[in-house]
């Protein structure tokens, strides 16, 4: 048999544990499907595609409804099977063996597994006692590489906060050779944005997802906008053909229908400010989040047990006390209010 690559022996993959309960509150998806007049949309359309072709190969018509919506040229647009296809191929075209990814940590991780899978050397950096990014610690960071990728994500996951920007200002005035990732995965859920960061001749991507506000998760589809010379960079170490007929219909759809997007995004705002007073009021401490999860501590009891005992109760979240500063802390995503309902339930059943 043919062996792995040595430096991935040690790996393993991204997994976040499945258990068949009622309420599952664990990965950040969207508590509701798109409308019902998205799906009829998308299977019209379907009809008049030739199957047998092709798709178009750089997604020409997503791109131009993208580059309306957030106000950019279409050439500044890539689109990709997911946000993490998005990242996958950042690190292809400009990480690698000779240059460095540089997280922080608690933070999103798959931005360290998808470096390491590129045979991109990692920097890990902790983050500051307010579980932000020290702007001298990520200067010094940057400063052990003259290349690389540095990702700051805003809202971050898991903590849910988002990153001043003026620290993220110190890190672009501080590339060299570097290009600064801001994943804006959840940034819908946020009260600001960093998209004006990406001008011409900046090294910034700030990528995006359809997986979370369009309640799109099973689509797989995500996009990062860009100058046009990294764009360019992107479409050079992507397989040909990757975005398929049926995401570039469906993503176009989607974009159809803003108003029912943003309506999701007040209503899952207000039940995260529930689920928030809520976990106040059983006296846990909860981190301010600008997502569509929260984190928080457990208290007395150790967070392995509780996770346990929420699970017993049919109410599954994520246990985050083994990653880095996140010692006795879960994570819940806001569901929908009977969900919602189900895990304060069960919550206060454990603790009193």
């Amino acid at each position: 048999m043919a062996r792995i690559r040595d430096d991935l022996q040690a790996l393993s993959g991204y997994h976040s544990p499945q258990v068949d309960v009622p309420v599952r509150l664990n990965t950040n998806e969207a508590p509701f499907a798109p409308p019902e007049s998205f799906a009829q949309e998308v299977s019209r359309r379907l009809g008049a595609v030739d199957w047998n072709r092709y798709p178009d190969r750089r997604a020409e018509s997503l791109r131009r409804r993208l580059a309306e919506i957030h106000e950019v040229p279409p050439e500044w647009i890539a689109v990709a099977n997911g946000s993490n296809e998005v990242l996958q191929n950042i690190l292809l075209a400009f990480g690698g063996p000779n240059r460095e990814a540089v997280v922080f940590e608690p933070g999103y991780q798959m931005h360290a597994q998808i470096a390491r899978n590129t045979g991109t050397p990692v920097h890990t950096v902790a983050r500051d006692s307010g579980l932000l990014i020290d702007p001298q610690s990520a200067r010094e960071a940057m400063g052990r590489a003259p290349a690389g990728v540095v990702f700051a994500t805003s809202p971050n996951n898991p903590t849910g906060l988002c990153e001043p920007r003026t620290t993220v200002e110190t890190m672009v005035e501080a590339a060299v050779d570097h290009v600064i990732v801001i994943d804006e995965a959840y940034v819908q859920f946020a009260s600001t944005d960093l998209l004006d960061l990406v001008r011409p001749g900046s090294p910034v991507i700030v990528t995006r997802t359809f997986s979370k506000t369009w309640g799109l998760a099973g689509l797989r589809l995500g996009y990062a906008i860009a100058d046009p010379e990294i764009v360019e960079a992107l479409e050079l170490v992507c397989l040909p053909y990757h975005v398929d007929s049926l995401k570039q219909i469906a993503g176009e759809v989607a974009l159809g229908h803003v108003a029912a997007m943003d309506a999701r995004v007040k209503e899952t705002v207000a039940e995260r400010e529930r689920i928030r007073a809520g976990l106040v009021s059983l006296g846990l401490a909860v981190v301010p989040s600008e997502a569509n999860f929260l984190l928080f501590e457990t208290g007395e009891c150790p967070a392995g047990e509780l996770w346990s005992a929420l699970v017993d109760r049919g109410v599954l979240v994520r246990d985050c006390s083994g990653w880095p500063g996140l010692a006795g802390r879960l994570r819940v995503t806001v569901g929908s209010p009977v969900e919602n309902d189900a895990f304060l339930s069960a919550l206060e059943e454990v603790l009193t």
